[in-house]
């Protein structure tokens, strides 16, 4: 059975570690990041994306996870991620994901609010845990980080303090996506995180705060958000990085074009686990269950 988010990110929050959630676009990847969370004794928190969920996506999908979830011993969420579109997100919801993510980031402050608190509404009367974003987290790569956007993204900004315990009372979010510095993507420049924003931000919210663009974050970084307040941090091209790293390694060393997926997934399974476990151990969240 599929457990809310909420539970998991409020453990998280008060005894200072996060939990790494993991975009799983095939089965290869949600059994990977299963059997690592199983053996590191961790919560998993797997993820859908909205490409993956187009059409018969969403439903296979949600049946895969969800009917997995019932042979493994850890706590199991499904969580949405990035979903813009409300009707969307209550087909997401009736198929069986058991936490949503709102992202308003593109509009203004007053519309953001207005949206994530009628989402919030609808998914909290199902049990179901919602989480939003304030700020606005750019894409590929980063540069310098300034009030307005990167030198690369000028559509990133970051989250405004001030903002933040309004956002909150308006919506009653569970879980709050900020932007302090990283982008989603592989990056070019590395990316410097503005822990002094975080801590602005901390001192005004109780709500479990979330860090996107994990992949390719600098370890020493991420553990410092941890210890300054973050208890989610997203992961995908970490691991499809490593999956498809194994699968063309294989597929170069192997001459028969009928060779079974078994066998041509051999490396990228290998390749996956150790990601997953690496973020599971770093976070912190290894030996939590």
């Amino acid at each position: 059975m599929l457990v809310s988010m909420k539970e998991m990110l409020e453990d998280a929050r008060i005894n200072h570690y996060a939990i790494p959630a993991f975009d799983v676009s095939n089965y290869e990847m949600m059994k990977a990041v299963l059997e690592v969370c199983e053996e590191e004794k961790s919560p998993a928190l797997l993820m859908g994306l909205g490409v993956d969920l187009e059409g018969k996506g969403l439903p296979l999908i949600t049946s895969m996870v969800k009917e997995a979830s019932n042979h493994f011993n850890i706590p199991v969420c499904f969580h949405l991620d990035h979903a813009t579109d409300f009707e969307f997100i209550k087909r997401a919801i009736d198929a069986g994901f058991s936490s949503v993510m709102y992202d308003g980031s593109v509009l203004d402050f007053e519309n953001n609010a207005k949206n994530t608190a009628e989402i919030t509404k609808y998914a909290h009367a199902r049990g179901i845990s919602v989480e939003a974003e304030l700020g606005h987290v750019g894409n590929a790569s980063v540069g310098s980080i300034s009030e307005t956007g990167t030198d690369t993204d000028p559509g990133e900004t970051l989250t405004v303090p001030e903002e933040v315990a309004k956002f909150i009372e308006i919506t009653d979010v569970d879980a709050l996506a900020i932007a302090i510095g990283t982008s989603h993507g592989v990056y070019k420049k590395t990316p410097e995180l503005r822990i002094d924003r975080l801590d602005e931000i901390t001192a005004v919210c109780k709500r479990p705060l979330v860090l996107h663009g994990g992949s390719g974050t600098p370890d020493d970084q991420m553990q410092n958000a941890i210890h300054h307040g973050i208890t989610k941090i997203n992961i995908y091209s970490d691991v499809v990085g490593a999956m498809n790293k194994g699968l063309k390694d294989k597929l170069n060393s192997v001459e028969n074009p009928s060779t079974w997926p078994f066998i041509v997934f051999e490396d990228a399974r290998v390749m996956m686990k150790e990601v997953v476990k690496d973020k599971i151990r770093k976070f912190g969240s290894s030996g939590r269950i």
